[in-house]
């Protein structure tokens, strides 16, 4: 469709917020936020909240003091994703070229789908845009424009809600008035780099000379003074990759220095981590453990096994050397996380003790349905189950201790 504007840019606004307020419709129109509770960080805000000055990803405890009646909101565990399948799969009955660039953006390209003119193109993506509104009450944000660039520039410009259409051969003068700091690439110290040298906006690129440019962005000037004119080859990628890896983190309500009690806590990830593995049908090679520090410093140890598997079993010895390997500083940790990759979907090999793993596989299975669809497991294995303690001796051995001495 040449000369017709025929990418679209979707940006979901305040995405978990917003699905959280679509399943709770009393948030809407409050300030509000989804994050963890006391000393995690706010990952998504609503516009109320945003203007008292709560943004993504400032630390909860900072968040509730410039808004102190904000209401916090526990993350929902799959109800993101969920809510992701859906709105893209409403995207792919408009195209089937649409690219998911993450769980709540990506690029959708109209040229497939023979489209008279402009009109017909803005009218589609209206409609769109009001069916994700009226079926799931989802706010997005949409950008209609000759290549990917411009079009997420566009969709940015006037959330939330925004629609913005920049015509074909208009990309130049539709980004000449905007801050420089629009343009991809260019973050707040960059930004800052040119407003020394009095660029402020997308056309003031164009009065400094090659050297200038050169001084402030380096070897990388003329790519961002091509993006200044909105020149833009890249296609929209329709391929879209099943999950590399599989990961999980807890962040301790107190700091903890009890290593059994971390040990605990990264064996119940893999437990939780591993039926999800199975429900894809692939198998996973290599376990990492990382470790954050009061001060959010933090180290990483991962293995990987001979074969790929779909079983817990091979890597709970694994989970104690990790931890002490990255726990290497003799302080208390704020954070421990386990992620598992090296995906395997490829065809089983044939082992001597194939009949073995296959009956741990069936009883895996079994467990699995039994703990599915509630928030808390009906099956908990051992290494779960916190140590039983001698009277009058804590889980550390010192004398006269009651109750959880680690707060997780």
């Amino acid at each position: 469709m040449k000369g017709v504007p025929a990418i679209v840019h979707l940006d979901a606004d305040a995405f978990f917020v917003s699905c959280e307020q679509a399943r709770d419709p009393s948030l809407v129109g409050k300030r509000c936020a989804v994050g963890g509770r006391e000393r995690g960080i706010i990952s998504s805000a609503s516009y109320e909240a945003r203007a008292c000055g709560v943004y993504t990803p400032m630390p909860t405890a900072r968040a509730l003091r410039v808004c102190p009646d904000l209401i916090l909101i526990r993350h929902t565990p799959g109800l993101y994703g969920e809510v992701s399948r859906r709105m893209f799969d409403m995207c792919e009955g408009l195209t089937p070229a649409v690219q998911r660039n993450s769980i709540d953006e990506g690029y959708l390209d109209l040229g497939p789908c023979g489209f008279a003119g402009p009109e017909q193109v803005e009218r589609a993506v209206r409609d769109l845009q009001g069916r994700i509104w009226d079926e799931m009450r989802i706010p997005v944000s949409m950008g209609i424009a000759a290549n990917k660039l411009v079009a997420q520039i566009a969709s940015k410009l006037r959330k939330p809600r925004g629609f913005v259409v920049v015509p074909a051969g208009g990309e130049a003068a539709f980004l000449a008035p905007l801050a420089v700091g629009r343009l991809p690439g260019i973050g707040a110290k960059t930004e800052a780099a040119l407003a020394r040298l009095g660029v402020r906006f997308v056309s003031d690129l164009f009065a400094r000379s090659e050297r200038e440019l050169s001084a402030a962005l380096g070897r990388g000037w003329r790519a961002v003074r091509e993006r200044a004119r909105g020149v833009d080859d890249s296609r929209v990628e329709t391929a879209f990759e099943d999950a590399k890896s599989y990961s999980k983190q807890e962040t301790f309500a107190a700091d903890v220095s009890d290593f059994a009690h971390v040990e605990r806590v990264a064996k119940g990830m893999l437990d939780e981590l591993m039926p999800k593995v199975r429900a894809d049908r692939v198998k996973v090679r290599t376990v990492t453990v990382t470790v954050r520090y009061p001060d959010f410093g933090h180290e990483s140890r991962g293995h990987s096994i001979d074969a790929a598997t779909d079983l817990e079993g091979p890597f709970y010895p694994l989970v104690a050397p990790l931890l002490r390997a990255a726990w290497g500083r003799a302080r208390p940790l704020r954070l421990v996380g386990v992620r598992l990759s090296g995906v395997d979907a490829g065809p089983e090999q044939l082992e001597m003790f194939a009949q073995a793993e296959e009956r741990r596989r069936v009883l895996a299975g079994v467990l699995d349905r039994l703990n599915r669809g509630g928030r808390k497991q009906v099956v908990v294995r051992g290494h779960q189950l916190p140590p039983t303690r001698s009277k009058g001796v804590d889980t550390k051995g010192r004398p006269g201790a009651a109750g959880p001495v680690d707060g997780g």
